[in-house]
């Protein structure tokens, strides 16, 4: 009995991706997703209440999976920190990878619903907040064993947020600088990821 309710509710919520994703909350439609998701319109408003019920849900675990990916590369105290730092902005680059049209989702939703921004902020806050107060903690005690130069790790947050988001939302504006490199999508972000670590990681250069 289990089973083909997860399926449901699954096939919904995958639907309501491509949805959102795709068209942004206005212009998403719970019919379109039923449809997409091979369920009446009523069998998904009984998984989910309200469009913004199933919203909140996929913003949700988008957020999660992305904290969950770069926690869980910081989350490793045996390894240096520019290890750590290495494997956290890969996670990042290759989360986003995996979900390249997420970002310009995000920002196209706090520009056209302003009311949005405090519910996403305070799930990425919830990410944030932790990760930085250790971070910080960790870079302050490098910083004055002479091992690395004093950095602000929120300046560093928004090092890897820009160079790994920017490539995804801008490609369309990027593809006629690259020329015939755009042919091979998959090979240009292998190695823009690539030097995204190298140039972060160049912050924490040793004196």
């Amino acid at each position: 009995m289990t089973e083909p309710t997860q399926t449901k509710e699954q096939a919904i919520l995958a639907a309501a991706e491509q949805e959102f994703l795709s068209k942004g909350f206005d212009g998403a439609r719970t019919t379109s997703i039923a449809s997409a998701a091979g369920v009446t319109h009523a069998m998904l408003h009984y998984y989910f209440r309200t469009k913004e019920q199933l919203f909140e849900r996929i913003l949700d675990e988008k957020l999660c999976l992305m904290g969950e990916s770069v926690l869980a590369a910081f989350g490793q105290p045996n390894l240096p920190l520019q290890e750590r730092l290495r494997d956290a902005i890969g996670s990042h680059f290759d989360f986003i990878a995996r979900n390249p049209d997420l970002p310009r989702f995000i920002v196209n939703e706090v520009f056209s619903r302003p009311d949005r921004y405090e519910t996403m902020r305070a799930r990425i806050r919830e990410i944030a907040d932790t990760l930085m107060r250790d971070m910080q903690r960790e870079l302050d005690a490098l910083a004055a064993r002479g091992e690395a130069e004093p950095l602000d790790v929120r300046m560093l947050m928004l090092d890897i947020i820009s160079l790994n988001v920017f490539p995804f939302i801008a490609y369309p504006l990027i593809e006629p600088i690259l020329g015939n490199f755009s042919n091979d999508r998959a090979r240009f972000f292998e190695l823009r990821k690539a030097e995204n670590v190298e140039v972060i990681t160049r912050r924490l250069k040793k004196i």
